[in-house]
């Protein structure tokens, strides 16, 4: 029996370490979903600052912009990704 106990507390464990929240705790909020999606949509780093995420947004409008074979769509979306990472800067982080 012990030994079950062993395994189980042993699986919540790595499942903490992998997941970084426990099983019993909520999923991940829309809103922390929509910076992940933004975060891999230009292509940057958790902890980019504001001159990372607007040379990211850069790069990717000239790879979308409807001049190259894009889409409006494309540019909005990027629009939108950049705002939002720039309105979720603390104050002062360049």
């Amino acid at each position: 029996m012990m030994k079950f106990v062993v395994i189980g507390a042993a699986i919540l464990l790595m499942y903490r370490w992998i997941m970084k929240r426990w099983p019993w705790e909520s999923k991940i909020s829309t809103r922390n979903q929509a910076l992940f999606r933004a975060r891999r949509l230009l292509g940057v780093e958790e902890r980019a600052g504001r001159k990372d995420i607007v040379t990211a947004h850069k790069r990717l409008v000239a790879m979308v912009h409807p001049d190259k074979g894009g889409t409006n769509e494309q540019v909005h979306e990027a629009n939108a990704a950049r705002d939002l990472l720039l309105n979720e800067l603390p104050d002062g982080v360049e």
